[in-house]
């Protein structure tokens, strides 16, 4: 028996006017009458019937985006056409599309588990195509996921990008004796942690890539077979303990994490459906599933160091209510506790909690500059004031190019951006000149605006840094650097007057997530565009042989902190220089020329021969791509990739730029004193 198919009926809901897709040439729809709500998911299909989905992949992405771009319909409609699209995509074989584009994106995903998991794929590929990521899913034997997961399993042995083991009650109540007793259920929770704790350790041993499981919801018809109440409340504790313990393997080991199912339960309805679980063995309802692959594919862009960085918002009608130009001050409100106001207050608190955790906030608003800042210097309804924005962009400019100059300002790229907006015009503009950059549809109910901006969690991280917290102070403290660079006479002598200091040492226990972080989030000085893991920072701190370091920087104006990060590992023929990461915010201040000239004078002290090292061309690292030239480096090879071999052969070393000062710590006799001056 299968599933019944999803229903269809949300696709042809009504919809308030809304913008032309971003696909097409044309720009938002005319405010002369109401459009027709686009529907993606038809367009896919007839890509597909004539066969030309494959070639016009790169349409895809912007298609499901469009999909999700309507802020007034519900979150459970917008699910179900995405299941929609997903089941069209998942047809497709990944060799067609990768015929016509070589170069797009490509994860493999393993899914395993203790039930039946079909409805999973569905939603997967769909939420990992949203991201422009084509999918290949490797599924599991049915109730096999120890043997898929533990050593010598096929799916280990594949080593997909992100696995999912998706597991049930089942787990716990199919081995238990019949009649059972909740001390018999107990026993069986304590055994399967046991297992997971096994998996865990065993795919953090050699992970791949992340590991998602889950949190296992208790069915009542479960809990209501005991008669007993003192019983069946002792067994809900018995499986909240469970559920907890499995949650913290998620902070033992950090290649692994656990989804809680007991929200998106909350958020969408029951977990089963009592037919579908009997007769096809399948635990969960499709929705269920659909909100399990969002937030697992949140874990994959989180390890793959898709993390967005800034989240820019509109002014009226999102941070408040009313319209400043209209209305003047006196006629907008974000007071907490008032029918108009508190959806924009619990906005303005939701934007500070992220920003606490190392969001930037930025502000792009059709409004005249000075009635804003007013606004957010002096308006007593303000939760979030002028200090909280680490840009406010207000005037009659076209928003994209607000985006732009935000980026640039900031040094980051369109990618790191997210923007939310009520307004469909506003958002349709970003998404078809800025596709690289997140859009969140708002919608027109203030009250569902917090909901709908972390609904796709844009700024998830593994796990946060001191850096996290630490990251609108100093991106202040930038702005008071281009203060001074602009009042001097030149950039020597901006330098001169930066007193930038560098600290290069081993990172310390808990820098090594900053690691991991720095590795994960530098695209432009990322020298071979390498990823680190926390496993694998771990073993490279213990390894004798190897060279993995930190570089801290900091000048008269504060602290940047652990801003980049050094991998080598020594040999007969020399110092290897496997990896090289500096983040955007300490560039052009002779930090990386002083890095380089303190390695290659410690393996010159160490008698070394030489100092290799390795440029592979990326996306974005073109910047770094005559950085080993210019400091003496040979070029000595290439490779089919388009990765350079280089080569310094210590005759002539170069100096550490005389506007810093070092403090090395690489280890060994010959460090030199804190403070030295190269």
């Amino acid at each position: 028996m299968t599933a019944p198919a999803a229903s269809s009926s949300a696709a042809s809901a009504s919809s308030p006017s809304s913008p032309s897709s971003p696909s097409s040439p044309a720009g938002p729809a005319s405010p002369a009458g109401p459009a027709a709500p686009p529907d993606p998911v038809r367009e896919l299909r007839a890509l597909r019937r004539a066969g030309r989905l494959a070639a016009q992949w790169p349409r895809v992405a912007p298609l499901l985006a469009e999909l999700t771009d309507h802020g007034d319909r519900e979150p459970e409609a917008v699910r179900t056409d995405l299941v929609r699209a997903g089941r069209v995509l998942a047809a497709l074989p990944a060799a067609e599309v990768l015929a016509h584009h070589p170069d797009t994106p490509r994860v493999t995903v393993a899914v395993t588990g203790h039930s039946t998991l079909v409805q999973l794929t569905d939603p997967l590929v769909a939420e990992l195509a949203r991201h422009g990521l084509l999918t290949e899913v490797l599924s599991g034997d049915h109730g096999a996921y120890l043997r898929d997961l533990l050593d010598g399993g096929e799916l280990r042995r594949r080593r997909p990008d992100l696995t999912l083991c998706v597991l049930d009650a089942g787990a716990v109540f199919d081995e238990l004796p019949e009649p059972w007793t909740w001390q018999d259920a107990e026993a069986g929770c304590a055994r399967l942690l046991e297992r997971l704790r096994a998996v865990a350790a065993g795919h953090a041993a050699d992970p791949a890539g992340p590991l998602v499981l889950n949190t296992l919801p208790l069915p009542r018809i479960r809990l209501q077979q005991l008669v007993g109440q003192r019983e069946r409340a002792l067994l809900a504790a018995v499986w909240r303990e469970f559920n907890a313990r499995l949650l913290r393997l998620a902070a033992e080991h950090p290649t692994v994490a656990v989804v809680d199912l007991e929200p998106l339960i909350a958020d969408g309805g029951p977990a089963a459906d009592p037919r579908l679980a009997l007769y096809t063995h399948a635990p969960y309802t499709e929705q269920l599933l659909a909100a399990y692959a969002r937030e697992a594919v949140h874990v994959l862009r989180a390890h793959r160091g898709m993390t967005r960085k800034c989240l820019v918002l509109d002014l009226d009608d999102t941070l408040w209510a009313g319209i400043l130009g209209d209305d003047g001050p006196e006629g907008i409100t974000a007071a907490a506790g008032t029918l108009a106001g508190e959806p924009h207050a619990a906005l303005q608190r939701t934007a500070r909690q992220l920003a606490a955790q190392g969001v930037l906030l930025a502000v792009s608003s059709k409004n005249d500059s000075a009635p804003v800042l007013g606004v957010l210097r002096d308006h007593p309804d303000m939760v979030l004031r002028e200090r909280d924005f680490v840009r406010v962009h207000a005037n009659w400019e076209p928003k994209d190019g607000n985006l732009r100059d935000i980026a640039a300002a900031l040094g980051i790229g369109a990618d790191a951006l997210v923007f939310a907006d009520d307004s469909p015009a506003e958002r349709a503009l970003v998404r078809a000149r800025l596709p690289a950059a997140a859009v969140v549809p708002l919608g027109t109910e203030p009250a569902l605006h917090v909901t709908r901006l972390l609904a796709d969690g844009w700024f998830d991280t593994p796990r946060l840094t001191g850096d996290d917290l630490a990251r609108t102070a100093r991106y202040h403290e930038a702005a008071a650097r281009a203060e001074l660079e602009h009042g001097s006479g030149s950039y020597e002598e901006y330098l001169r007057g930066l007193g930038v200091r560098v600290r290069i040492a081993p990172p310390r226990p808990h820098e090594r997530d900053r690691i991991v972080q720095l590795s994960l989030r530098t695209n432009q000085f990322n020298l071979t565009g390498e990823r680190l893991g926390a496993d694998r920072v771990a073993a490279l701190a213990a390894d004798r042989s190897g060279l993995l370091l930190g570089v801290h920087v900091g000048d008269r104006f504060g602290d940047s902190g652990l801003a980049g990060a050094v991998l080598g590992r020594y040999a007969d023929d020399g110092l290897h220089l496997d990896g090289l990461w500096l983040s955007c915010r300490v560039f052009a201040r002779g930090v990386e020329q002083a890095v380089l000239a303190t390695l290659l004078a410690h393996a010159a002290a160490r008698g070394l021969p030489a100092v290799h090292a390795r440029h592979r061309p990326t996306a974005k690292n073109g910047r770094a791509a005559g950085f080993y030239p210019s400091l003496g480096f040979t070029e000595t090879a290439g490779d089919p990739d388009g990765t350079l071999h280089y080569r310094h052969d210590l005759a002539q070393l170069p100096p550490v730029p005389d506007h810093l000062t070092t403090d090395p710590r690489l280890g060994g006799d010959d460090d030199e004193p804190a403070g030295t001056t190269r």
